[in-house]
């Protein structure tokens, strides 16, 4: 990675800082960024869409569900299973915002500083050209999905899960005791039994907690 600038105040090299940007240089540069700058903001805008798509759907599957005792709590699984295909959307929007966002970041920490008079390692050009020839998100769809659980999607899949678990105990009668392992059969779907329903349950949302946790924290530019 190259070496950001020296800061304010220090004694610059003149080689690294006069880099002999012609006129048109600069201004395709600049163009570059503000277009780079208008994707972000586009897709900022669609990863928005995509979250308030999953929580409507939730909002109105939740109250389909939970207004009448007879709706099936196979709902609820039919939320998660739609909040995933919604999630794994926006993960994908969300890699190629990042795209735009990488390319923004390098011209941010290096041609403006390189601009105002700071000290840049002038190999930042092969850098950008590299992500210009062959674009590719800086972070894997397992990232992805991670870091938009993280921001959004636990709080929705946290409300499916207790507002399931709502169902169930709304069809019992008052007074009823929960026992194990009785109580696994108030999951039953047709012929599959409860206890398979709540491993399955059980299984999808540790899969989902793993993707939370191993999801990169830091963002490439930002390491070093």
């Amino acid at each position: 990675m190259p070496g950001v600038g020296r800061g304010a105040g220090a004694v610059l090299d003149r080689t690294l800082t006069e880099l002999s940007y012609s006129s048109n240089t600069a201004n395709a540069l600049i163009h570059l960024y503000r277009a780079e700058v208008g994707k972000m903001t586009a897709y900022r805008q669609r990863l928005d869409t995509t979250t308030n798509w999953a929580v409507v759907t939730t909002a109105g599957l939740a109250s389909f569900a939970l207004g009448n005792p007879s709706n099936s709590h196979v709902t609820f699984l039919f939320a998660m299973f739609l909040n995933y295909y919604f999630l794994r959307l926006e993960a994908r929007r969300f890699r190629t915002f990042e795209i735009a966002h990488h390319r923004v970041r390098i011209m941010e920490r290096f041609f403006y500083p390189a601009m105002l008079g700071d000290a840049v390692d002038p190999g930042w050009h092969q850098l950008l050209l590299a992500e210009l020839g062959k674009p590719r998100s800086p972070m894997s769809r397992a990232d992805a999905l991670g870091w938009r659980l993280n921001r959004n999607y636990l709080w929705i899949y946290a409300a499916v899960l207790f507002a399931w678990f709502a169902k169930l105990d709304l069809t019992q009668p008052k007074g009823w005791v929960l026992e194990f392992p009785e109580a696994l059969s108030l999951a039953d779907i047709g012929n599959f039994p409860g206890w398979l329903v709540f491993l399955a349950v059980l299984v999808f949302y540790l899969y989902l907690i793993v993707l939370a946790v191993r999801a990169a924290r830091t963002y490439p530019l930002e390491e070093g």
